[in-house]
């Protein structure tokens, strides 16, 4: 959590997240009036949102990571405009640690040169069109950070993205999994293209497919940025 994000908790009159991320800041949230929902109640979580903010109230919207990356601030912004078009509410979206740059850190140095991120969840993506996605970054040599790469009703989809990539990189390609970036309860496994799937790959886990440069150094993942030593 960067120094902006606590200020703006420490000065909202309402705070509004899902329960999980409410719970992680639960020591941040005392004395405010707390909105809370749950896993798939993210139009309803930022309609009330706005709806007290337009009813005059200082609201602050908890997203895990950075907001503006697969987080809520996107939907804010689509809602406020909706309920209230050319509103001159001030909205401010504060930049947070995505999980791409936490596990990144937590591995080493993977993303030192371009990268791609793609989400392995079809919940509101279809997966031909993630699938399409997967095979232009390996296709591309990019460095490829995962975000929900596997969960309880979507077991397979973490094996075909590994099999999309082992069509154009080495088994030995290196490979970062992360589990709990940032958090309490951090885990980090180095592996490569052909194992890592292995590893207890969830919700909770980023994972980040090296690219043909992309080299273990020292337990750490580096990829060289060109740099003539």
């Amino acid at each position: 959590m960067t120094a902006r994000a606590r200020k703006a908790l420490e000065e909202a009159e309402v705070i509004v997240g899902y329960h999980t991320y409410l719970d992680l800041i639960r020591d941040l949230t005392g004395g405010r009036e707390v909105v809370a929902t749950g896993m798939t109640g993210e139009i309803e979580r930022c309609c009330r949102a706005v709806q007290l903010a337009l009813a005059g109230r200082k609201v602050a919207i908890v997203s895990s990571g950075d907001p503006g990356v697969y987080g809520m601030a996107g939907l804010v912004l689509e809602i406020l405009h909706q309920a209230a078009p050319g509103s001159r509410l001030p909205v401010a979206i504060i930049p947070g640690v995505t999980a791409a740059t936490a596990a990144a850190a937590a591995l080493g140095a993977p993303l030192m040169h371009d990268f791609a991120v793609i989400s392995l969840s079809d919940r509101l993506t279809p997966w031909e069109l993630i699938a399409r996605r997967l095979e232009l970054a390996a296709q591309g040599d990019f460095v490829t950070v995962l975000y929900n790469p596997r969960s309880h009703g979507r077991q397979r989809h973490l094996h075909l993205a590994q099999e999309i990539f082992l069509r154009y990189r080495s088994p030995e390609t290196p490979v970062g999994v992360v589990r709990n970036a940032g958090r309490e309860g951090e885990e980090v496994w180095v592996s490569d293209l052909l194992k890592f799937a292995d590893l207890p790959v969830d919700m909770l886990a980023t994972v980040i497919i090296g690219n043909s440069q992309t080299r273990v150094l020292d337990g750490r993942l580096v990829t060289p940025r060109g740099y003539r030593l």
